[in-house]
C-alpha cells in the first residue's frame, strides 16, 4: 500500500483551516503534514516538509497564494496545487491556471467537490508512468463526454456500482456487486464489463483450489 499523499494547507481563517483539515483527515489516502496562515510561514514550512499537494487560499495577510506557489516553483519543489478561495474573478482564475494549479474551488463549496479534486489528483499520480489515451486525458482534464451509456445501462445503477467498488476494501465479484446493489449476477456482470471496457475498472482473476477462476473487479487506481 502506498503512503498517504502529504498535504499542506495555507489558509488565514483559522475556522476554515480547521474545517478543511478535518475534511482531509477523514480521507484514507491523504495526510496533512503542515498548516500555515500566510505566505512567509507557508514558504518556510513547504521548504521544510516538501508537501506533495498544496491547498492554498488566494488572499493571505502577507501576500497571495499565487505568490507562494510561484516562489515554491522557483525553488524547484515538486508539488500539485489546488486553490480554495473566495476569489471568483476571471483574472485570478487565469493566473492560477498559468501557475499550474490543477483545480480551483470557490468558497463556499460542497465537501464532495473537494473529494472530486483530490481524486483527480490521485488519478493524475497513478498514471504518470503510463502512456495516455484520449479517454484518460479527458478524465484528467475534467472533460465529460457527451456519449450516453448504451441501451440497457441505467445511469443510476451504474453510479451505485461505481460507489460500491469505490468503498470496497478489495476487488468484488459480479455476485457480490449484484447483492450489494440489489440486481442479479448477470446484470451486475454486464455493468462491470461495460465499466471495464470504458477503462473505469480493472479485472482480476481469483484462482481457488478447484474450478474456474472467479472474475473480480476493482476501480482503476485514482478513480
Amino acid at each position: 500500500m502506498s503512503a498517504p499523499t502529504r498535504v499542506m494547507l495555507v489558509e488565514d481563517d483559522a475556522g476554515v483551516l480547521a474545517v478543511n483539515q478535518a475534511m482531509i483527515a477523514s480521507l484514507p489516502h491523504f495526510t496533512v503534514v503542515a498548516t500555515a496562515q500566510g505566505v512567509g510561514e507557508g514558504l518556510e514550512l513547504a521548504v521544510l516538509v516538501e508537501p506533495e499537494l498544496l491547498l492554498v487560499d488566494v488572499y493571505l495577510p502577507d501576500g497571495t497564494g499565487l505568490e507562494l506557489i510561484h516562489a515554491l516553483r522557483r525553488r524547484n519543489l515538486s508539488f500539485e496545487a489546488i486553490m480554495i478561495t473566495a476569489a471568483n474573478d476571471l483574472d485570478t482564475v487565469q493566473q492560477a491556471l498559468y501557475q499550474g494549479v490543477m483545480d480551483y474551488l470557490i468558497k463556499p463549496f460542497q465537501q464532495p467537490r473537494l473529494h472530486e479534486a483530490l481524486e483527480r489528483y490521485r488519478q493524475r499520480q497513478s498514471i504518470k508512468a503510463q502512456p495516455l489515451t484520449q479517454a484518460h486525458l479527458d478524465r484528467l482534464l475534467g472533460v465529460r463526454g457527451q456519449q450516453r451509456p448504451p441501451k440497457g445501462i441505467d445511469p443510476t445503477t451504474l453510479e451505485q456500482i461505481q460507489r460500491l467498488l469505490q468503498s470496497a476494501p478489495r476487488p468484488l465479484s459480479a455476485d457480490e456487486v449484484g447483492e450489494g446493489v440489489g440486481v442479479s449476477r448477470v446484470t451486475a456482470w454486464r455493468y462491470l464489463e461495460y465499466l471495464q471496457q470504458s477503462g473505469f475498472v480493472q479485472l482480476e482473476l481469483s484462482y481457488g483450489a478447484v474450478g474456474r477462476p472467479v472474475k473480480r473487479y476493482r476501480l482503476q487506481r485514482g478513480r
